[in-house]
């Protein structure tokens, strides 16, 4: 039953990216490589990612009566059947992306996959690769064994920091598409900022204050009332999120100075449209 559970995530997701690789050049002949893993890698995760926010909000409406103790059959297995299969399956997707997208600019190692082609993804996307060992050991363990049967509701609000995922898709596959100048990317930069924020950072302290509210004790009180391996593991998770967050406002800041200057001077050659971005 465990494997047939499995099954479901390990070839959802993979079967996905095999069918975007082979339509998106039918569609795109212009494309790279790199261009179709690229965007058929953001897709996937565009796709796990609502059904990782839908299952979140299934999860956190049904439980906010009691925070610690209802129950719902989604914050155990769709880790199972789809969190872990996956992590894992995103871990080969990026290097795959990463791979294709370096052997496009014709470096010399980059000709055949090879430890040092994984050594030089690791290096490059230490932190992202970090991200997705740390939710495969810190947050199953969590979901399977040790919280007792209890928070589902926090397990839901940890699906909701997917809502940011799609729109950060999206505005790399407009890029892609040469379209980073339009009002379709600037607004979804917007969105961009916004949903990683609120599902992302500030999720956190408001689950440290749901918990308070529950006890009746104040916020600064509730990590002293915690388990140290629950603020350790939020700390984990807070910390890459709050990294990112500060390269999305500089990039936001470059795309509004960059808009800025477009405006006053028209005829201004625009250089900084990097898909590496």
């Amino acid at each position: 039953m465990m494997l047939q559970v499995l099954a479901c995530g390990a070839v959802v997701f993979p079967g996905l990216f095999f069918a975007f690789r082979r339509i998106l050049p039918c569609v795109f002949k212009h494309w790279s490589d790199a261009d179709v893993v690229l965007v058929s890698e953001r897709l996937v995760s565009s796709i796990h990612a609502i059904m990782a926010t839908t299952a979140g909000v299934i999860i956190v409406s049904s439980c906010r009566g009691n925070v610690i103790s209802e129950r719902h059959w989604l914050a155990t297995y769709f880790v199972i059947w789809y969190g872990v299969p996956y992590m894992t399956y995103d871990i080969f997707a990026m290097y795959l992306s990463h791979y294709y997208r370096f052997r496009v600019k014709g470096h010399e190692d980059y000709k055949q996959h090879s430890l040092r082609t994984v050594n030089s993804f690791v290096r490059r996307e230490f932190l992202l690769v970090l991200h997705h060992i740390a939710l495969l050991t810190i947050l199953l363990p969590v979901t399977l064994f040790f919280r007792r049967e209890q928070g589902d509701f926090f397990i839901g609000c940890l699906f909701l920091t997917e809502l940011s995922t799609p729109f950060v898709s999206l505005g790399k596959i407009l890029i892609q598409l040469s379209l980073q100048d339009c009002w379709l990317h600037k607004a979804n930069g917007g969105m961009v900022l916004l949903t990683f924020f609120m599902c992302r950072i500030a999720l956190f302290p408001y689950m440290y204050w749901v918990y308070g509210q529950h006890y009746g004790i104040p916020l600064y009180s509730v990590p002293f009332h915690l388990p140290l391996t629950a603020n350790l593991g939020n700390s984990c998770i807070l910390a890459p999120q709050l990294y990112w967050f500060i390269l999305l406002c500089r990039k936001g800041f470059r795309l509004y100075k960059r808009s800025r200057m477009q405006d006053s001077s028209p005829a201004a050659t625009i250089t900084d449209n990097s898909k590496d971005d």
